[in-house]
């Protein structure tokens, strides 16, 4: 098998696939900026993944998406399964998102993204068949010292301790949906602030694990396919992710049975998610937000901000661009 990176010597700079992706989410944040803010997120993501899928076709890797737009029948484009590429080069494992949070982009929200994360062939999880997952990610100083088995309340003073600071200093992030009253309710109990997120669950996770982050943990229920994607971006920045499948009811907890998937409260820790370390994450912002700059358009240009981030070296990068107006809209 090729590896990911055995592509990226100094001799070949050219064919760095993580530079190449990033051409995929510049695509479709740039589509969709005739969306933002008109309240049509099913068309701002129909752009978005037309835009995507057409710049995928010219990357030289041989790709497989794992999560994508759902099951063939239910989306023509980008669906679980569907391959992508020149199927020259690396074989690999991908996770899209056209755009995570289509309705933070139709209402002119921050925080929405274009995403694509890869791995090697054969080491990401599929949890499609279980939509949600709860889930626990924090930066370096939470490695071996939370678990999402622990009460909230107790792993934010865990991490207050790690990191040296007042538990009333520290801030995490939550997804602002009923199902969460609860848990919101404990995070302020145990006297740390909330940053309550209307969507965004993967920026959510990535802000929580940056050492210059303004929160320090991501908790609770969101999507599995996030889950994973947010896998592949923790890994190059060294933080702790853990996810534990959240069935909405009886028959998607067999669903995910007969789909091999592990179930009954068990613990999925970042290997499980995505396994080793040989991961790529690219995210373009399509909105303003904590990570990247949302896409921007002046005059005859169209501006965009995007970060690459590789498990193998554990950097991140930081990408602007800017893009003939003539040639995109």
């Amino acid at each position: 098998m090729v590896s990911l990176t055995a592509d990226m010597s100094p001799l070949h700079p050219d064919r760095n696939l993580a530079l190449e992706l990033v051409r995929a989410t510049e695509a479709a944040a740039i589509r969709s900026v005739p969306f933002i803010g008109r309240g049509q997120k099913e068309l701002a993501d129909g752009a978005a993944v037309d835009a995507m899928r057409a710049f995928l076709t010219t990357v030289n890797f041989d790709g497989v998406i794992v999560i994508g737009e759902g099951e063939k029948d239910n989306a023509p484009m980008l669906f679980n399964g569907e391959h992508v590429g020149t199927g020259r080069g690396p074989q690999a494992d991908i996770a899209v998102d056209p755009i995570d949070g289509t309705s933070l982009t139709a209402e002119g929200r921050n925080n929405a993204l274009s995403v694509l994360a890869v791995s090697d062939r054969g080491t990401m999880l599929d949890a499609s068949s279980v939509f949600y997952m709860d889930k626990l990610v924090t930066g370096p100083a939470g490695v071996g010292v939370v678990d999402i088995r622990l009460p909230v309340g107790e792993n934010i003073r865990r991490l207050a301790t790690a990191l040296g600071k007042p538990v009333d200093e520290m801030v995490v992030s939550v997804l602002n949906r009923p199902r969460h009253q609860q848990l919101i309710a404990d995070i302020r109990e145990a006297g740390a602030g909330t940053r309550l997120m209307s969507d965004g669950d993967v920026a959510g996770g990535i802000n929580a694990a940056r050492h210059n982050a303004r929160t320090d943990m991501c908790v609770g229920i969101g999507g599995s396919p996030e889950g994973i994607v947010t896998a592949c971006a923790i890994k190059a920045l060294g933080g702790h992710i853990q996810g534990r499948l959240w069935p909405r009811d009886d028959d998607e907890a067999q669903k995910g049975r007969d789909a091999g998937l592990k179930m009954d409260d068990f613990v999925y820790e970042a290997d499980d998610l995505v396994e080793g370390n040989n991961t790529i994450f690219v995210a373009t912002g399509v909105t303003n937000g904590e990570l990247v700059a949302g896409v921007r358009r002046e005059g005859g240009y169209v501006y965009t901000e995007s970060v690459v981030l590789r498990g193998a070296s554990g950097t991140l990068r930081r990408i602007t661009s800017e893009h003939l107006v003539s040639k995109w809209l």
